[in-house]
Formats: structure tokens, sequence, C-alpha cells
């Protein structure tokens, strides 16, 4: 792969893909770029940042720890279910809903309640994908 050369403008992101990679509102890009932590530049009445820039930003959001994981999302507790030996905890992360069964030995050691911040790491071993539609059964065999 050839190297682009050293007077070729870097690729540009615009102020919406740039919030959908590091997963944050477009409001709070700018209120990021009024502050001095980001810069975009103007062009046709567009904000636009080179992605080496987004890049640089996740890299730096990204845990410091070691692990395999590279899935996560920061987020906040919606709500704790416990019953028995289990906990259920609901997380808004961003946009995406996810939720975590977990110990309750493991949840009251973090001590996970409604509203706390939490980070989101996921490390899974199956997929399972669905389609909208109507669902069909097999006879058996």
């Amino acid at each position: 792969m050839a190297a682009a050369p050293a007077d070729a403008e870097p690729a540009m992101l615009t102020i919406g893909d740039a919030s959908k990679a590091l997963g944050v509102s477009v409001d709070t890009l700018r209120r990021w770029d009024r502050d001095g932590r980001i810069a975009f530049e103007r062009r046709n009445g567009r904000r636009l940042i080179a992605a080496v820039e987004v890049a640089r930003m996740l890299r730096e959001r990204t845990h410091s720890g070691q692990s395999s994981a590279r899935n996560r999302m920061e987020g906040v507790v919606l709500a704790v279910k416990v019953d028995g030996v289990m906990a259920q905890v609901d997380m808004a992360c961003g946009p995406f809903r996810v939720v975590s069964l977990m110990s309750r030995e493991a949840c009251e050691e973090l001590d996970l309640k409604p509203g706390s911040r939490t980070e989101a790491i996921i490390k899974a071993t199956n997929v399972i994908v669905e389609t909208p539609g109507p669902k069909t059964t097999k006879a058996p065999r």
C-alpha cells in the first residue's frame, strides 16, 4: 500500500460522524469546540475535524488496564434487580441499553444503584442475530 504524499490533505470527518465515533452528542462536540478541547475547521458551513484527531481522542478514552476486551461503553445504571444469588443491572450507554447479569455479591461489592456511573465491557463469545418478520416454527421430524 502506497503512503499518502506529505502534502495530501488529511481525511476529515463531519461533526455528526465524529460524534458517532466518539459516542457523544453533536452538542457535546460543539461545547468541546467552544472550550478549546477539540478544534473543528469550518468549510462551506460545515464543521470538520481530522480523522487522526478523532482517533487520538478515542485512544485517550481507552481503558489503560490489561484486558483483551475492546468493546467498552461508559454509562449510567438505570435499574438494579436483585433476586437470590443473582442481580440484573440495566445501564444506559450512549444510545444503547445494556443489561448485565451478575452475582448478587458482585453487585453489592460494586455498590451498583440507579445513577451509578459505570463502564460496560463486552467480551462476547456468542452473538445471536435475528431478523424482523413473522416467526416460523419447523415441524418436528
